[in-house]
């Protein structure tokens, strides 16, 4: 429960300008032992990450038959430029510290906007426009108040726009009849009205900022709005709702070889596997990395007979990839990629059952009529979003940072923390009220720890508490509305998906109730059992981010709003963007006046405290992920930094799309990279390559 807990869901990054700060580093009054019993007073529970085991599905081993060439899958899948339409990746999204730092083209317009969604761009502080354009320091923070202390003083400038990732063109997808064996994918030309630059298509950019895949094994759902199920259902992010039949559809599952050699379809439901819900959305979104209309099936028919990677260098030396890169070149033209297929891996890495079959099937599996003249699809390919979704969980819950100097003094090392780094701990527990929702060593309490009280549980995934109206009201617990923009602007977990509330609280209260998830009333802080239709806030709430590595994951916030460190604890000590309207705040919606988290208040930090603050969140990086070292270490990528041209005019391709400026992120061993990784807040000062 919300009990003690201390301050709010911001993502806190590092800076390298600290001007903004009093120059006195300060130092807390307490003594090192008596620091970290607060800690973990305020902890409730392990002192560092590495305590804490990394949740996994307890049905894993039932499809999973080698955990390594799962990894190794995984891996090659997450970074392999051929698995989306026109060069996309999980990775073209999460190379720089699982996040993004490129800065053209990461403008999105207000399109989640629950009442008028918004598809225009507004001008940025700097007077320029959206699609294509190269941002610059002074862009940000997006909303800009005279007086960064006072959440009433003057707006200067004010945009529904975000900065988030550019995906895919937007092209629809189609099956060549003629070739069906060509396995590639053949996508019409866009028709885009909004992300063009004089009629001609650039990519399009999602509408929320992408958060890094760092230690997000930990949530209990992914996403910010939490859409990304705990339990994984084999087929999309959806879990039980993703596995309700369509009107005059099939049921969905996947197929399974039974013992007699027929071939059934079956439905999953794998718990502790929000990451595998996760991987599974963005392969066939048509914002982040397909042509529209593309399946799952399509994407295993494309891929299981092709070499992983086969256009990217692979590093002689990764902690992963190491033992499958093709050594068939010579050292003035090294081979690329891996010396297996997709196919083979799969063999290796999951059991028999899952892809054994030699008969054809229609994408959805249902069974291939006999007379059909469709090119069907294989056991393995209807089984292709099973395989992807585990198998990059199984690698991304690889990418723990846990050797911080933070984690370091917790387990003894005085030295670990400068003493100005000790007294930003001192605020991050005490007066920043920061750990009550950056809760515990992971540093957020949206994780399944907190909230499927496993292991080690100390909270729930619903609770009741005071919020910051003084009034009472059901939320969802590491969910929180901290007022970084009016509610009306994106809902997050208050918003519906298949007919169901994302929100369990709202689930709870007034049905219909898809998800599973447990509670206990009488912990709540406000005890007692569940009132039919009683308040709930959760209308404008996201999950709450971890602040580990935050120095290099910028911008921050849901709507990529911030681009400093600064400008974060700015807008902590302020108590949010919130600004007073009617009955309430702009955190309010419906028949809500407000949504706010109730530590979202003025904290009267000082500057000395909050350049403290600063620097203790510096030092929740690890030196691994700042240098790409094992396990951080990771493929050659090309991601498209842009368009080639500008936010007033760009080349084209020859078909009505803009040809793309292709930056190289170089392939990096287990020793890492003798190159820091820079920050958003370095990359808006110096913007040529990512």
């Amino acid at each position: 429960m919300k009990n003690n807990r201390i301050i709010t869901g911001a993502v806190l990054p590092a800076l390298a300008c600290v001007s903004f700060f009093a120059s006195a580093e300060g130092t807390t009054g307490l003594d090192d032992l008596s620091l970290r019993a607060m800690a973990i007073e305020k902890f409730g529970g392990p002192a560092t990450l590495s305590e804490i085991p990394v949740p996994e599905p307890s049905q894993l081993n039932d499809y999973v038959k080698d955990r390594d060439a799962a990894i190794a899958l995984g891996k090659a899948l997450f970074w392999d430029m051929q698995a989306g339409s026109d060069g996309q990746a999980c990775a073209s999204c999460h190379f720089a510290a699982g996040a993004d730092n490129r800065t053209k083209n990461q403008l999105s317009p207000g399109l989640l906007d629950a009442i008028n969604p918004d598809s225009v761009f507004d001008h940025t502080f700097t007077g320029n426009r959206g699609p294509n354009y190269e941002m610059v320091l002074e862009d940000f923070p997006l909303r800009r108040l005279a007086d960064p202390y006072d959440r009433e003083s003057n707006v200067l400038h004010e945009t529904n726009d975000v900065v988030s990732s550019q995906g895919a063109f937007g092209s629809g997808f189609f099956i060549t009849p003629i070739d069906p064996a060509k396995r590639n994918d053949e996508c019409t030309p866009p028709t885009d009205s909004i992300f063009n630059v004089g009629g001609i298509a650039v990519r399009q950019v999602e509408p929320r900022n992408a958060p890094t895949i760092i230690n997000a094994a930990f949530f209990h759902r992914n996403f910010w709005d939490g859409r990304a199920s705990n339990i994984f259902n084999g087929l999309n992010p959806f879990g039980e709702r993703g596995l309700q039949a369509s009107d005059g559809g099939p049921e969905p599952g996947i197929l399974k070889v039974q013992w007699d050699g027929s071939v059934e379809k079956v439905q999953v439901r794998l718990d502790n596997a929000s990451l595998a819900s996760q991987a599974v959305g963005p392969a066939l979104s048509d914002f982040e990395s397909s042509c529209a209309g593309r399946q799952f099936a399509d994407v295993g028919r494309k891929l299981l007979s092709r070499k992983p990677l086969a256009f990217q260098k692979v590093h002689p030396n990764d902690s992963v990839l190491g033992p499958w890169r093709d050594e068939s070149g010579t050292r003035r033209r090294p081979a690329k990629g891996l010396n297996s297929t997709y196919g083979a891996l799969v063999e290796q890495a999951f059991h028999d059952a899952y892809w054994s079959s030699s008969e054809l099937f229609a994408a959805d599996g249902s069974p291939l009529p006999e007379d059909s003249t469709e090119y069907g699809y294989s056991q393995m390919d209807v089984n292709f979003s099973l395989f992807w979704g585990l198998a990059i969980q199984l690698y991304e819950a690889t990418l723990i940072s846990d050797q911080t100097p933070i984690d370091a003094f917790m387990a003894g090392a005085d030295n670990a923390l400068t003493a100005q780094q000790k007294l930003g701990f001192e605020v991050f527990l005490d007066k920043g009220k920061c750990v009550n929702c950056h809760e515990g060593p992971e540093f957020t309490g949206a994780t399944v720890r907190a909230r499927a009280n496993q292991p080690f549980g100390n909270e729930q995934s619903i609770e009741r508490m005071i919020m910051g109206d003084n009034a009472t009201a059901v939320y969802d617990g590491g969910f929180y509305n901290i007022g970084v923009r009016p509610t009306q602007q994106d809902l997050g977990v208050g918003a519906s998906l298949a007919g169901f509330p994302l929100s369990f609280a709202r689930q709870e209260v007034f049905g219909p109730k898809i998800d599973d998830f447990n509670f206990d009333p009488q912990r709540f802080e406000i005890p007692g059992p569940i009132v039919p239709g009683e308040r709930v806030a959760v209308d404008g709430a996201f999950k709450t981010s971890t602040i580990r590595n935050v120095e290099l994951t910028g911008p921050y916030f849901h709507d990529g709003g911030k681009a400093t460190l600064e400008q974060v604890v700015q807008f902590s000590n302020r108590g949010g963007d919130r600004r007073s309207q009617n009955c309430g705040d702009t955190s309010g919606f419906g028949n809500n006046c407000s949504n706010l988290d109730p530590d979202i208040v003025p904290l009267g930090l000082t500057k000395m405290e909050l350049a403290a603050l600063v620097e203790f969140m510096k030092a929740a990086t690890d030196e691994r992920v700042r240098f790409a070292r094992a396990p951080f270490d990771h493929p050659q990528i090309f991601v498209p930094n842009g368009q080639v041209g500008d936010h007033h005019s760009v080349t084209d391709f020859g078909n009505g799309t803009a040809v793309d400026d292709w930056v190289e992120v170089p392939a990096v061993g287990a020793a890492g990279s003798a190159t820091p990784l820079p920050s958003f807040e370095q990359k808006l000062a110096s913007p040529t390559s990512p």
